[in-house]
């Protein structure tokens, strides 16, 4: 072989080996932040709506029946003044008739049948005495847009007039509307007596 070739061909081989050693580890990095502010939601009524008993002969058979609105008062107290948002986890998934990502399932009968559904809504909410409005993010509030429905792809938080950005708040308030609908009846066992079984969990997620 080449004398001169002999360098060369070591050199190529290191490299070749070094390159095999790098792909053998990767680096993991933890980050975070810990805020001193804690912010704790609540509902009036213990976060309970009943309908009450429903017979089915009044609901629809051929197409969902919208029950009456309902609504709750929905209230986050904060230590301090703390930038927010609300994340809602559907208890019931896979059981929204509607299967939208602003539907929320009613739970199923007989493992299968999907009893209907609810959208969750903010309405006229007020950050530390004054009117605000409501903002949503889908990509974990990197970017936000206006919005008022609680999702399940989605943070609702409140901006000012002037902005479509989270503002820190330290008494948010607001009107929980409740739109729920059961599905067509044609869909349904109905022979017993069926409970209506939403359930979602609003969690506060700090920004």
């Amino acid at each position: 072989m080449n004398n001169h070739l002999k360098p060369l061909i070591a050199t190529l081989l290191l490299a070749g080996s070094a390159s095999a050693f790098a792909a053998s580890s990767v680096d993991l990095t933890v980050t975070g932040l810990i805020t001193p502010s804690a912010c704790e939601p609540t509902l009036s009524n213990g976060g309970t709506v009943d309908y009450g008993k429903i017979s089915a002969k009044d609901l629809k058979p051929d197409q969902a029946t919208s029950l009456p609105w309902q609504s709750v008062q929905l209230t986050v107290t904060c230590d301090a003044a703390t930038l927010m948002a609300l994340e809602s986890k559907d208890n019931r998934g896979g059981s929204s008739y509607g299967g939208n990502t602003t539907e929320f399932g009613l739970g199923l009968i007989n493992s299968s049948e999907k009893l209907g559904d609810m959208e969750l809504r903010i309405v006229s909410p007020i950050a530390d005495g004054v009117a605000a409005r409501g903002i949503g993010s889908i990509d974990g509030g990197l970017t936000w847009f206006g919005d008022y429905y609680l999702a399940n792809n989605n943070l609702i938080s409140v901006a000012d007039a002037s902005t479509v950005a989270p503002m820190p708040v330290k008494l948010f308030t607001s009107e929980l509307s409740i739109r729920t609908r059961i599905a067509p009846t044609n869909q349904l066992t109905l022979n017993n007596e069926v409970a209506i079984d939403g359930s979602v969990t609003v969690t506060v997620r700090y920004l």
